[in-house]
């Protein structure tokens, strides 16, 4: 038995990657998708899925905090997202909470990173912040022809249902552990749990009882556990299911 990080920036995390690898194993968290967010981190992402594959692997995309400037990725990402270690496109969608970028040029850019997708076969990480109505607009223009999860769910009911019938899936942070955060317990209920991925977002959102401190991979069993109490199965059967769940959505994933 062991889990899958389906959401973490490596390169963020300060401690030595081969030292945040084995601490996850110690919890039986022993692959991790890497997360590439903009130009600067592409090529860090994918060197460090490149040394520890097939431990670690990456995705290539630009965040829409970087939207403004996805013209500086594009060529790299187009060039490499045929290697073996990059399972997907992301971290890619829109955030209007910060508007570190125009929102016209996130929706552009997420159109087209949604449209690269579908061009390389390749599913999608999704990030999306106060942008739920454009969001899922825009989902709806690729309906039936991109497939992927919503990172880091924490939105209404409404976007979970919506994001399951457009054929994504839940990816659950430790946020699911905050004493206020009944409503996206509520979600992971009422979520089928072969829809179901979960994740660290590392460095960031630690669960509890680590809330405050920087997140690490291995914190990750945390969530795990509390996913597993919300959906009334073994914490073994939740880490079965899942991985099925991350064969069934990243295809050129290689378990150990």
């Amino acid at each position: 038995m062991y889990f899958i990080d389906t959401h973490t920036h490596l390169s963020m995390i300060e401690t030595e990657t081969l030292e945040v690898i084995k601490m996850a194993e110690s919890e039986n968290i022993r692959q991790f998708i890497n997360i590439g967010t903009n130009f600067e981190d592409h090529p860090t992402v994918l060197a460090t899925a490149q040394k520890f594959f097939p431990k670690v692997f990456c995705t290539l995309g630009v965040h829409p905090h970087d939207a403004k400037d996805f013209h500086k990725a594009e060529s790299f990402m187009m060039q490499n997202l045929k290697h073996k270690e990059v399972l997907a496109v992301g971290e890619i969608g829109l955030d209007y909470y910060y508007l570190n970028s125009e929102a016209a040029t996130q929706r552009d850019v997420f159109r087209r990173q949604l449209q690269i997708a579908v061009e390389h076969n390749l599913p999608i990480e999704i990030h999306t912040r106060d942008a739920e109505a454009d969001t899922i607009a825009i989902l709806q223009e690729f309906k039936g022809k991109v497939r992927g999860l919503i990172h880091c769910f924490t939105g209404t009911q409404h976007l979970a249902d919506q994001a399951l019938d457009l054929g994504l899936n839940i990816s659950i942070s430790g946020v699911v552990t905050f004493k206020s955060a009944e409503a996206l317990r509520d979600v992971v209920r009422n979520t089928p749990i072969d829809r179901i991925h979960i994740e660290t977002d590392a460095p960031f959102l630690a669960p509890m009882p680590h809330r405050g401190k920087k997140n690490q991979p291995a914190f990750m069993i945390e969530t795990a556990k509390k996913v597993a109490e919300l959906k009334q199965v073994s914490l073994e059967d939740l880490a079965k299911q899942v991985q099925k769940n991350t064969a069934k959505l990243f295809t050129k994933i290689v378990f150990l």
